[in-house]
Parts: C-alpha cells; structure tokens; sequence
C-alpha cells in the first residue's frame, strides 16, 4: 500500500508545486482548472487541492513552445505538441473524426459533398448537396497549350488552380456566402480538370456529372458507373482532412496572410506534391510493380528487410496498430475489383508484412488499392487525394480566417 501512495503522489503536485512548476500565479492555476485545462483533486488537508502532473507537464510544454524555448520548440513541429486549436479533426486510434463524426462512419453513409459542407460550417446536410459549376471558369486551350502530353494530375492542377483565380476578379471577396459559392465551384472544376493532362476531351464531360466522383473519374478516364461511383466518394470522404498535416499547415499559413482561396489551395497543392506526401502514392506504385505478383511478395518483402530498405506506404506514426482509413480503402477495393492482379499483389504484399511482423499499411496503400480497383491510370491516383483533400483544406482556410491571427512560428537559433 506504500508504494500505491508513492505513485500517487508522483501523479499529483501540490498547488504551491504546481504553480512553480508552470511559473505562474495560485490565481492563474484556479484559472487553468476552472477552464478544464487541468485535473485536480482534494489534497486531503483543509480545502487545499493537488493537481496532475501530466496536465501540468503538457500545460508547461505548450506554453514553453508558444514563447520559443529552444528544445520544446525545436520538437513541437515534428509530431510534438499541438500547435493551433482546431475544431475540424481529431484523430484518434479510429481514425480521422470530422466535427467529431468518424470519417470510416461518414465515408459509408455520407457523400462526399455533404462532408465537405460539415468540416465547412460545422452541419452536415440530410440530403446530398448539389454544386453547379458555371462552367470551366477557364479558357481550356490555353491551359492544355502549357501542359505537357501526359501531365499528371497535379502538374496539371498546379496550373488550372491559378489560372482560375486569374479568372476570378471577386477572389478577394471575402464574404462567407460569395466564398462558399466558389469553394463548391473550385472543387468541382478540380474534379473534372484533374485528367486535362491526359485526355482533354474528357474534361467537359466531366463537368457534366452530378457529383465530384462521377466529375473525377470521367476525367481520369475511369468507368464512372454508379457502383464506381459509390466507391470514389468513400475514397473522397476519407482524404478530405487529417488534422494538421503538411499541407494543411501550408493551407493555414497562407489563410493567415490574407490569401485569397485559390492561393490556399494551391500552397496545398505545393506541398502535397513532395515525395514525402501526396507523391508517395507513386513510390506505393513502384513497390506493386516490382513485386509483380502475389506470389512474389514474400520474397519482396524479405529481400528489402535484408537491404535495411523501408517499404512504402507502410507504418503511420499517429496509427501504431493500422490506420483505419487504409483497412476501410482495401476492404473497398477487394469487394469491387477482388480479381484485379494490382490490388491482389497489394493485398498480398499487406499479408507478407503482418506475417513478417512489419508495420500495418497507411493511407497511401490503400488509395493506390482503391484506385486500381477504379481502373485509374498508373500516376493518377494522388488525384483523389488533391481533390478530397481541397475540402479539408478549404475548411483550415475558413478556420484560420476566423482565427484573425498570422501564422508566424519562432525559429530556435543555431548559427554563430
């Protein structure tokens, strides 16, 4: 019974601890309890409280980062402490939750334009919203003359993204209403340029679809019946957000600045096209290629574990027991397409790994699955993600916005 005393009095410091651990007031410390900020418990003696030691130590941390203590913020932008409040996405061991809703729930039972209007406003409509496009909002020629034969989705929507704000003289009109409107508008457009690199005559059919899947995969010249359509709208719902990732984050600092949408999205754009995010799809692809079969995915998977070479697309530091996004895209893709040799081989690579004790598949396993499932075009499956992630980043720009602050971190100094 001794050492369960000890314990708890490691858990918990007294008030006068507390406040010199924080370096603050007693009246501040009430405050941060009052608020919820920080657990305590009667002290036993009189009315004095103790207080928890991890709520102290996070409190301490937080605040260290916001004032540039050199070690705390050095860390708080590499998977350490938060950084913004945010009310769009919490992650937990089940997944992304939108405005506290599981995005494997939504992606199941909501389209993807609904979710898109909850991260947005915060409600999540009862009926699939309808976005009209009032055309293209470009001048198609001149975009595809400044395209490459071949130009994969994002090389082609980091050029359709400012060509459209070009076009747009009330961009920097910031009014909520006028700012939906051409949000709705931005993501469809997106959807049915994304492919302009590959077929351009695919593009105003693509326009023509009721909803941004069936948009998408016209243009990325994929069959676009009702069942694939089904499929890509889950595929959409799951990228839509993941909290403050990269290019989340890049989306946020140029909200915070004053940029107007299409600038927000096309610094989203910029960072996903690093190979360390949007373009490990691709790496994703190559892996599926060089196994080349199910068979041989054993031998893979030893072979690279013999070389001290990591396999792409697996391990995820937010979801040490398997992101439930990927589980959700491979169960997709082997219930539509269970005979495609690419998602075989993936399914068989995912097997090679957990028998080998390896980590579980990410996200990017499974949009890669899904997409060859769809019968996209090699390349072309981080379109998905550009466009279902647009919603999320959409909804960081109008969050930040309200926020009324600049993004503006402190750098810990190491120079002479």
């Amino acid at each position: 019974m001794a050492d369960d005393r000890d314990d708890a009095s490691a858990s918990y410091l007294s008030g006068k601890e507390a406040a010199a651990l924080l370096g603050v007031k007693r009246e501040t410390l009430y405050a941060y309890a009052s608020r919820g900020l920080l657990r305590s418990e009667p002290g036993g003696a009189g009315r004095q409280r103790r207080y928890s030691r991890e709520d102290l130590e996070r409190l301490k941390a937080r605040s260290d980062a916001r004032s540039g203590h050199g070690p705390v913020a050095a860390g708080a932008l590499r998977w350490g402490e938060p950084v913004l409040e945010s009310a769009l996405t919490a992650i937990d061991a089940g997944g992304p939750r939108y405005r506290g809703r599981p995005a494997v729930e939504l992606a199941g039972a909501s389209a993807f334009e609904a979710v898109a209007e909850l991260l947005w406003s915060g409600a999540l409509p009862e009926q699939p919203p309808r976005w009209p496009a009032p055309g293209l909002g470009l001048r198609l020629a001149s975009l595809t003359a400044l395209l490459p034969d071949g130009a994969p989705p994002l090389v082609a929507l980091a050029l359709a993204v400012p060509a459209l704000a070009a076009a747009d003289p009330d961009r920097f009109n910031p009014a909520p209403g006028p700012e939906l409107v051409r949000a709705r508008a931005l993501l469809v457009r997106m959807a049915a340029l994304a492919g302009a690199g590959i077929a351009v005559d695919h593009v105003r059919p693509a326009l023509a679809k009721a909803d941004v899947a069936g948009a998408l995969l016209v243009s990325l010249g994929a069959p676009a019946g009702a069942r694939a359509r089904g499929v890509m709208d889950r595929a959409l719902v799951l990228s839509a957000d993941h909290e403050l990732n990269a290019s989340a984050f890049a989306v946020r600092v140029a909200a915070s600045a004053g940029a107007d949408l299409y600038a927000c999205v096309s610094a989203g754009l910029a960072t996903l096209s690093g190979p360390r995010h949007g373009g490990m799809a691709e790496r994703v692809e190559a892996l599926v290629t060089e196994v080349g079969k199910p068979e041989r995915a054993r031998a893979v998977v030893q072979e690279r574990a013999r070389r001290g070479e990591e396999v792409p697309g697996f391990g995820h530091p937010l979801y040490p027991d398997g992101d439930p996004r990927a589980a959700a895209l491979l169960a997709a893709a082997a219930e539509h397409a269970p005979r495609n040799p690419k998602v075989r081989t993936l399914l068989a690579i995912v097997d090679a790994m957990r028998d080998a004790g390896r980590e579980p598949p990410n996200f990017d396993v499974g949009l890669v699955a899904l997409g060859a499932a769809l019968g996209l075009p090699p390349r072309t499956t981080v379109a998905i993600f550009a466009v279902g992630r647009a919603a999320g980043w959409l909804a960081h720009a109008f969050e930040q916005r309200a926020a009324g602050f600049l993004l503006r971190p402190r750098a810990r100094y190491v120079g002479p």
